[in-house]
């Protein structure tokens, strides 16, 4: 990608004395904190519901429109050829950025969500039966907790869930139970949109590998600053889409270990994904992974787009990005915490993630973020798709500050005088 995607590289001044991010060098690669008067002065901390997108990202996919757009794998002229060219050089970046040693794993989606609902409909379900259960924890995103939901009650079969300790980490089950002869899958994220806890992944996918259980891993909250490398892993499916990761939204990626290619049926059937349309489906032939997987025109301005995401997250570094993200989120927590009307339901210990929840006492955690809203700090209230995780808290919505690379002292400082003022507000 590297002749239609500008990379950032980090200069010294992007970097400060102790090899920390300089946020506002980053921000500059941001057009929308300078081209839309509602962003003048703004602090974004929503980050981990989508982030913004870098010039580079935005150039990659104006040039897939401007200048080698055609249909994908569709046509035998040369400009076709160039697209699918394009598209293909895309699925290699992805692969990369994951460690992917066979790119037929390397299946472009919609979404994590759809990614999830593939497996769950196109392997899980196929194969699931009654008396079986399915893992998932109490911290899922609803994206990684309805699909085993449905699919369990689809084959009478039951879904177990791993509950939390009183430090809001995973109380794992004893391994005989949690990778029994009965289970059949087990889901988990890396981490939570929520509490911004980081699971042991590593531990739980080399446990299952052991007893040939599959596991899936939701990783659409850790690709900026964690790297992962699947093959190293040894999960058997991963997820995880673009719009969190500095990419456009409307894409996402599934990853299957080759092992279980050819155990996963193709849930979205339509052109582009067979070699033989035959009179009934059970004569019909798919195409070769991972074209069998993507049904209909591909996204190529979404993968294009995708893959300059990549390049960004890497050329700013992931060590980088964690480092900075763990610094700004350690002062927030610190200053939180010496408000007595607050309670963070976020673990100290996983503050890497950037991602900050808490509830206050007083005011309800909407109209606390209106008031942050109107004073020009984005945040999020609500239930943030994890309702099993929050009727757990006891709560009905939490506040969530989520921070990235371009957040700066100066964002934290917003946030916290606008809670200050919301205070004063409902004294």
């Amino acid at each position: 990608m590297e002749d239609s995607v500008a990379r950032l590289h980090i200069k010294e001044n992007e970097l400060d004395t102790q090899g920390l991010l300089n946020p506002v060098r980053v921000k500059e690669h941001f057009p929308i904190f300078n081209n839309n008067p509602l962003t003048q002065g703004l602090s974004y901390l929503d980050n981990a519901a989508t982030s913004q997108k870098p010039e580079s990202v935005i150039q990659a996919m104006d040039d897939a429109m401007r200048l080698y757009h055609s249909p994908v794998n569709r046509g035998f002229y040369p400009l076709a050829e160039q697209t699918t060219d394009k598209y293909e050089q895309a699925r290699e970046r992805l692969g990369a950025f994951i460690g992917a040693v066979d790119l037929r794993s390397v299946i472009f989606t919609p979404s994590a969500t759809d990614s999830i609902n593939q497996v769950a409909q196109g392997f899980l379900l196929p194969r699931l039966s009654a008396g079986q259960q399915v893992w998932v924890t109490r911290m899922e995103h609803h994206a990684n907790y309805l699909p085993w939901q449905q699919a369990c009650e689809q084959a009478g079969a039951t879904l177990r869930i791993i509950e939390l300790n009183e430090h809001g980490e995973l109380a794992l089950p004893s391994e005989s139970e949690l990778f029994s002869d009965t289970t059949a899958m087990i889901a988990v994220t890396h981490t939570s949109n929520v509490l911004g806890v980081t699971n042991d992944i590593q531990w739980l996918c080399s446990k299952a590998k052991a007893k040939d259980i599959p596991v899936l891993i939701d990783a659409a909250q850790a690709m900026v600053s964690n790297k992962i490398n699947v093959n190293e892993l040894g999960c058997d499916f991963l997820v995880f889409s673009a719009h969190k990761m500095f990419g456009p939204t409307g894409v996402g990626l599934l990853y299957i270990a080759p092992t279980r290619i050819e155990q996963t049926q193709p849930l979205r059937l339509g052109g582009g994904m067979v070699d033989f349309a035959a009179d009934s489906i059970a004569e019909t032939t798919w195409s070769d992974a991972p074209h069998r997987f993507e049904a209909g025109s591909p996204n190529l301005v979404g993968a294009v787009g995708f893959a300059a995401a990549c390049d960004f997250v890497d050329s700013i570094g992931q060590t980088h990005a964690k480092n900075h993200i763990h610094a700004l989120a350690t002062r927030l927590y610190k200053a939180l915490s010496c408000h007595q009307n607050i309670h963070i339901v976020t673990p100290s210990a996983h503050l890497a993630s950037g991602i900050v929840s808490f509830y206050h006492n007083d005011i309800h955690a909407h109209d606390l973020a209106q008031i942050m809203g109107d004073a020009n700090v984005a945040v999020r209230a609500g239930h943030h798709c994890a309702q099993p995780l929050l009727r757990h808290l006891g709560v009905s919505s939490t506040l969530r500050i989520s921070i990235s690379i371009y957040n700066t002292e100066a964002d934290i400082q917003a946030a916290l005088s606008a809670i200050e003022n919301a205070e004063e507000i409902f004294a």
